[in-house]
């Protein structure tokens, strides 16, 4: 792994943790993670492989990249206080994050480090996987799935939190 993919790797896992103390929702929230795997996604999203099962490939990891995203999107906590929005991670949605970006963290090290290159290699060709970019757009997409839909799950919700509640008709005649 190269510097750089260590950096973004571990200030994606960084994010979360930092939303196990409570605090405000804002821009940052959003921004600071999109802004990362869209760096990231510029760096190593060349092609869309599309030979033989490639596409099978990419679409089960963004799938994958999905649930975690919402399901850790649900699993934050997310309330008002005042006219501010407040946003913890909780325990459930650090160890679903932890789990999506350490997997692929730890896929890439034992790839490159702890032998699992033929392994993969024997798997891809059995399965009709045609090369490495096919691996590497299905892992960056995966991350960068996992990424949106639980900004995009944390958006919804604060909306559906901070949105002004309609005061019932009988309310106003008392």
């Amino acid at each position: 792994m190269t510097t750089t993919e260590w950096i973004t790797d571990i200030a994606l896992i960084l994010i979360v943790f930092r939303q196990l103390r409570e605090g405000r929702l804002d821009h940052k929230t959003f921004l600071i993670p999109l802004g990362i795997v869209a760096f990231v996604a510029y760096s190593y999203l060349d092609t869309l492989p599309t030979g033989g099962n490639d596409l099978v490939l990419i679409g089960a990891l963004m799938g994958a990249g999905a649930v975690l995203g919402v399901a850790g999107g649900v699993y934050t906590r997310i309330r008002t206080v005042g006219e501010h929005a407040l946003i913890k991670a909780g325990a459930v949605s650090a160890i679903l994050w932890v789990v999506g970006m350490g997997a692929r963290m730890g896929f890439q090290l034992w790839v490159e480090h702890g032998g699992g290159a033929d392994d993969v290699a024997r798997f891809s060709l059995a399965h009709h996987i045609t090369s490495q970019d096919a691996w590497v757009t299905a892992f960056v997409l995966m991350a960068v799935t996992e990424v949106v839909t639980r900004v995009a799950t944390i958006f919804l919700r604060s909306r559906a939190v901070t949105a002004p509640r309609a005061v019932p008709a009988y309310e106003h005649s008392a």
